[in-house]
């Protein structure tokens, strides 16, 4: 669990898609990726995100070989070239694998590993090559999540989820230092849902265990600002801050450079440098 004192971090997001709701085209060619990953891991990004497939509402389904098509050659690219750490955004098992040989240090899965093989996937990825697995919440499935989510105890419910999932993992093999939680801004969530999750992030440190954010540029932050999508830096940065203030660990973002400013800022504060 972040102490306040530990490290952020800040894991950029590469999404190598033709649909994803903020770069979606702009980043899917080999060539266009590794400039972009280049200049994120220059502006400091400890992480790079790939994504293969798009999970915003209403998204259209990726076959498995594309999805490995998409992502598979960036990873093996950008893990030649650059030091950074490398997460893979699936849910499918083969991809999982397929990443994880090519380079990848985390299996980001919005799905938290409840897809058929990929709790075991993950499992054989973590025993053998000692790579995270990050647990994301999410009410419904990425194409209908956003219809009518509703909670009896938006945060028991969240916080009850992770316990079962981190139990399923440990009973697979894969020990809690290997494990990091998302609970899913905007997946299954209102605009209410989001802004109490914000707000009580603190109700997961009990679970002992890091927490990964990702808010940047969502539907959240435009629904406040009336800001479209490619407007919502600052909102995006703000919300940043908000949450490492709140207990994250890494910060998963469109803009790295000036989430890395309010790393710099944060961290000085609260460990009183000067």
């Amino acid at each position: 669990m972040n102490d306040f004192r530990s490290r952020f971090e800040v894991m950029g997001i590469l999404n190598v898609t033709p649909d994803s709701f903020s770069d979606g085209g702009e980043y899917n060619d080999i060539d266009r990726a590794l400039e972009r990953a280049r200049a994120m891991v220059a502006a400091g990004a400890d992480w790079l995100d790939i994504g293969g497939e798009s999970t915003r509402p209403g998204a259209s389904a990726v076959s498995e070989q594309e999805e490995l098509n998409r992502v598979v050659p960036v990873i093996e690219a950008i893990a030649r070239e650059l030091p950074v750490k490398i997460s893979v955004d699936t849910s499918k098992p083969a991809v999982m694998r397929a990443a994880v040989a090519a380079g990848a240090k985390m299996i980001n899965d919005v799905r938290a590993l409840r897809e058929p093989g990929a709790l075991a996937a993950a499992a054989q990825a973590v025993q053998t090559h000692q790579v995270g697995v990050c647990l994301m919440h999410m009410q419904g499935q990425p194409r209908t999540m956003q219809e009518h989510p509703e909670y009896a105890d938006l945060i028991g419910d969240i916080h009850d989820f992770f316990q079962e999932r981190i139990r399923d993992c440990e009973n697979a093999g894969i020990s809690r230092s290997h494990i990091y939680l998302d609970p899913g801004f905007g997946f299954g969530k209102t605009l209410r849902h989001n802004y109490e999750l914000l707000k009580r992030l603190p109700a997961f440190h009990d679970l002992g265990l890091p927490l990964l954010i990702g808010i940047s540029r969502k539907s959240m932050l435009g629904q406040v600002t009336g800001r479209d999508v490619a407007d919502r830096m600052p909102a995006s940065v703000a919300a940043a801050t908000i949450a490492m203030l709140q207990g994250a660990a890494i910060l998963r973002v469109h803009d790295v450079a000036e989430t890395k400013d309010a790393v710099q800022v944060v961290t000085t504060m609260l460990n009183g440098d000067n």
